[in-house]
Formats: C-alpha cells, sequence, structure tokens
C-alpha cells in the first residue's frame, strides 16, 4: 500500500490549513490539522487539567470542540506547545498518523523539521504578519467574535515570537522545503501553487 506524506508547516492564518485540506482532496489523502491537537490539550488545560497529563489523556472527542478557534484556546495551545513533554506525548500519534497507507497530508509548525523529516513533500506557507492579522480578525469577526485588528496583530506576533523562539521544535521551514509567500496571493492562486508543487513529486491523484 502506497505511503506518501505531504508535511505543511507556518505560522497562523497564513493559509496552510486551506493548502492542506485542498491537496488532501485533490490526491485523496487522509488529512491531520495538528493545531488541532494542541487546541484541544489547550482546552483541557483551561479546564484544569495539567499540560502533560492533558496531552496524554488526549482522545478524538476533544477535536471536536466548538471552541477550539477561539483566540483564548489559541493561547493556551502556543503555551503548552512549548513544553517539550507535551509535545513529546502527542509526536507518535502524529507520525503514525503520516505515514497511515493512502496517502497523508499534515499541517502545523514543525511537521517537515520534526514529526515526519522524510515526508515525500515539504511546503513552508506564510503571509506578512499584517496580512495574516487581518485574515484571522475577519474570520473572528464573522464567528461573533469582539475584538480590534490592533488586539490580533499583537497576538500574532506574540505567538510568531513564542513559536519560533521556544526549545523544543521552533517552527521554521525545513531546510529541503518549498516556502509559498501567500501574501499577496489570492485562495485559488496559493491552493494551485501547493498542487503544483506536490504534484511534481508524482503522488497519484483520487
Amino acid at each position: 500500500m502506497m505511503h506518501f506524506t505531504v508535511a505543511i508547516d507556518g505560522p497562523a492564518a497564513a493559509g496552510k490549513g486551506t493548502i492542506s485540506r485542498a491537496v488532501a482532496q485533490e490526491f485523496g489523502f487522509a488529512y491531520l490539522d495538528t493545531g488541532l491537537l494542541y487546541r484541544a490539550t489547550g482546552r483541557r488545560v483551561l479546564n484544569g487539567e495539567e499540560p502533560v497529563a492533558a496531552a496524554q489523556a488526549l482522545i478524538a472527542d476533544d477535536m471536536q470542540g466548538v471552541d477550539l478557534r477561539s483566540a483564548e484556546v489559541a493561547q493556551a495551545a502556543s503555551r503548552i506547545a512549548a513544553i517539550p513533554a507535551v509535545r513529546d506525548a502527542l509526536v507518535d500519534f502524529q507520525r503514525a498518523f503520516a505515514r497511515r497507507p493512502g496517502g497523508a497530508v499534515l499541517d502545523g509548525r514543525d511537521i517537515g523539521t520534526v514529526i515526519c523529516p522524510d515526508a515525500e513533500v515539504k511546503l513552508y506557507v506564510t503571509a506578512s504578519d499584517e496580512v495574516r492579522a487581518e485574515r484571522r480578525y475577519k474570520e473572528l469577526l464573522a464567528s461573533g467574535g469582539d475584538t480590534t485588528l490592533q488586539t490580533v496583530l499583537a497576538d500574532v506576533r506574540a505567538r510568531d515570537a513564542r513559536d519560533a523562539g521556544r526549545a523544543a521544535a521552533p517552527m521554521k521551514p525545513a531546510p529541503d522545503a518549498v516556502v509559498l509567500d501567500t501574501s499577496a496571493l489570492s485562495i485559488d492562486q496559493a491552493v494551485a501553487l501547493a498542487l503544483e508543487k506536490v504534484a511534481a513529486k508524482g503522488p497519484p491523484r483520487a
């Protein structure tokens, strides 16, 4: 059975989730938003659990929470993601998913560098912090959030600094990753470019 892993990394609101889902659909691969693992763990921590115990006890149902996209949960996820023992608790789950038969797409912060360094395709999707803050601000408003663009931009910059500066698996492109800057691209353009890069590696299409 065919194994084919696509690792897609990058900062928040760069477009990697949209791109990852499109790649998975195009090639018939399974898709894992690894950020949800950390968000679900962060939600459990906000509910009073200790971070490592929360990661070890995580179950699939935890990733169905309706508030996992909230700013509060995102910040909690970023904080607990800096704890090496939390990351260790979630590594095996991600690696097993990545090598499942039929192909897999994983998006996160350290997929190409730590989780799947041997992935057949590695993409690093990024955009300027101002563009990403604008995108996230619109998402939050559309979902009923009450915030300001300045607050979201500050959150984006704080999270970038924390994710890139942590000692455990810092966010950065893998040496052999293809960097896609989506700052000036439409969603369709970004997806098309990503599909082109994946297709060049020759995976079978769905």
